[in-house]
């Protein structure tokens, strides 16, 4: 993921900023800009790029496994998914 690519979220701004976070990481996956089986940067350098708290960055992964865009493997990182065939 290119930091240019990064919006800051804002900490005023509507809506959840987890959500924004994981919102926005979903949209560059169906835009194909994050292609499946890619390892997302960990998740410290994320709230920094994001502008955004580790407990956001974390809440939104939670969020992203949950939607099945992403899959965690502990001591390997959180890469993106492949598409699931329904």
């Amino acid at each position: 993921m290119n930091e240019e690519d990064v919006p800051k979220i804002p900490a005023d701004g509507p809506g959840l900023r987890y959500m924004a976070v994981a919102d926005h990481i979903s949209a560059a996956v169906e835009t194909g800009k994050l292609r499946p089986g890619s390892r997302l940067p960990p998740e410290r350098e994320l709230a920094e790029s994001y502008g955004v708290s580790y407990m956001t960055v974390r809440r939104a992964m939670k969020e992203l496994r949950e939607r099945g865009v992403v899959v965690s493997v502990h001591g390997k990182g959180t890469f993106i998914a492949e598409p699931s065939g329904d």
